[in-house]
């Protein structure tokens, strides 16, 4: 392994990628046609589903540090509450928060970590064309910030190079969706006044929409629903401070403004995230409209996935045909957020009264009845997030545990010890960054001859690591069900596979299956999940 994946473009997702693959030992050449990162941007909250991933690669903590916890989401409408779907309810994360951050921050962390792994940033460096093919692998031109060429044939090419893609576009690769009749101001301004500092605040009115996300240090993130601008002038002070009355609870006063622009809301896809040993991520592969604060999040969350399959493929752990499955698995998910983005735009576009009391008497009666709690509040973690079994079957509906689902454990860069304190202070399962993880799941309460499934299991997994969950955890109940079970978990925490404890002498068998291809599968030891798993 001596030729280095190329990434193009890096923005945070290009360089959480590139920290994903050097932490496997894969070299990497991550180039960046600007000549620095931007000072300003529209990403400034990450959600706790990303958080766990990020701990792979050792990020985690230094965000959090960082950054400003957030403890929910509120919801007004003409200054009156709705309802709030509070981060720091759920039950089953190590991160019950968010972490407001300007993008800054984080790509500043993100290129520290970088840098102790080895890798570096060739700024002012950009693709211009494709040349062709090399046996295998993709030719390409490269540019240099003195006008020079270079042509190279990299084993793997990563688009990260944002909506506007290069590699995108050469490849002819569609980028289809819809555009919204709404564009958006956005600023960075120290607020003074009511507006709650613990939690991100979307504000409806009949004259349109404002959200309010907290930095730290009594800053916010101010973004407004506004008539499209006539031109590129950066809107004023006094235009957002006429806003923030309209439509803030309370009076509250803005600052200094730290930048202020004006954009369209678009929401795209591209047709697919795969072409041969071309790859698409992040903004490149979707773009989506910011309502809910979900883009970058679900961007970094294609870097991790496609990091450990690449990774796996170059370290010859994996086929080259795994992924295939980071199309399937991420462009499924792309189009959920999208559609849930989509709708919270919606919301606030409301003008008409018959409208606008219809949504707040459904968001009321849903915040009364817990529906908000459980339903918008994971939604918005994106902790509910399940990738659909690749041997999918209409009789496996509603069964549990559900293959593919997201379970309630740490992954970690570290070797998986059982379990061990996570940042919230409780004792997490942690599983492996690199290797499948066994989990030991003994029910709603112990049954006799657990015991002895215990060692069968252990004996049949020597070569897999396996950790004991206490009976009665309440998140692994919700989600694994109350009988005892056998989870086979793959890097990132989703669960691939289970067995009921009499059937442990086939763990070796489906442990070996899964290895080759890390797939969801509702039933690992048929003839047609194989092949499902070899096809996904």
């Amino acid at each position: 392994m001596t030729d280095p994946v190329m990434i193009v473009g890096a923005g945070p997702v290009g360089m959480v990628l590139a920290c994903e693959l050097l932490q496997q030992g894969v070299p990497v050449r991550l180039i960046d046609a600007a000549r620095g990162h931007s000072a300003h941007s529209r990403a400034t909250v990450m959600w706790p589903r990303l958080l766990e991933l990020l701990n792979r690669t050792g990020l985690s903590d230094r965000l959090v540090q960082s950054g400003h916890r957030l403890d929910g989401v509120a919801y007004f409408s003409s200054g009156r509450p709705l309802g709030t779907a509070w981060m720091n309810r759920l039950t089953d994360t190590p991160y019950p928060f968010a972490v407001g951050i300007p993008q800054s921050t984080t790509e500043e962390i993100i290129e520290e970590r970088l840098a102790e792994l080895g890798g570096k940033i060739e700024h002012g460096t950009r693709l211009v064309a494709l040349s062709g093919e090399e046996g295998p692998r993709p030719a390409v031109v490269l540019e240099h910030s003195d006008g020079a060429t270079e042509e190279v044939a990299p084993p793997w090419l990563v688009g990260a190079d944002g909506a506007h893609s290069t590699l995108r576009k050469l490849l002819g690769i569609s980028f289809e969706g819809e555009q919204f009749d709404v564009s958006f101001a956005i600023t960075d301004a120290e607020v003074s006044g009511p507006v709650p500092m613990n939690v991100v605040s979307y504000c409806y009115t009949e004259n349109g929409s404002l959200a309010l996300g907290p930095l730290g240090s009594n800053v916010c993130r101010v973004a407004v629903s506004v008539p499209h601008p006539e031109d590129d002038t950066p809107p004023s002070r006094e235009f957002f401070q006429s806003i923030v009355d309209e439509r803030a609870p309370g009076r509250n006063v803005l600052g200094e403004l730290r930048f202020s622009t004006t954009f369209r809301v678009h929401a795209r896809i591209a047709e697919r995230f795969r072409d041969g040993r071309f790859l698409l991520a992040g903004d490149s592969a979707h773009i989506m409209s910011p309502a809910g604060a979900q883009g970058m999040n679900t961007g970094l969350q294609d870097a991790v996935n496609l990091g450990w399959r690449l990774g796996g493929v170059l370290r010859g752990a994996l086929p080259e045909d795994v992924l295939t499955g980071y199309d399937r698995e991420r462009r499924g998910a792309a189009h959920t957020v999208a559609r849930s983005t989509a709708r919270q735009t919606r919301w606030g576009m409301f003008r008409r009264p018959a409208q606008i009391a219809v949504r707040d008497a459904v968001f009321r009666t849903a915040t009364a009845t817990g529906l908000v709690q459980r339903t918008i509040a994971p939604l918005i973690a994106q902790t509910d997030v399940r990738y659909p079994p690749a041997d999918a079957a209409p009789a496996a509906r509603g069964r549990r545990p559900l293959p593919g689902v997201r379970l309630p454990v740490l992954p970690t860069a570290l070797p998986p010890a059982g379990r061990a304190a996570g940042p919230d202070g409780r004792a997490w399962a942690r599983v492996a960054a690199d290797a499948l993880t066994v989990l030991l799941w003994p029910g709603q309460r112990p049954r006799p001859g657990w015991a002895g499934t215990v060692s069968a299991v252990r004996a049949a997994a020597s070569d897999a690591a396996v950790v004991e969950v206490p009976a009665g955890d309440g998140p692994f109940a919700a989600v694994l069900g109350g009988a005892p079970a056998v989870a086979v978990v793959r890097h990132d925490g989703h669960l691939l596979a289970s067995l009921a404890p009499e059937r442990s002498a086939d763990l070796p068998g489906v442990l070996a299956a899964l290895r080759l291809r890390p797939e969801p599968l509702t039933d690992p030891l048929t003839p047609a999940a194989a092949t499902a798993a070899r096809t996904a």
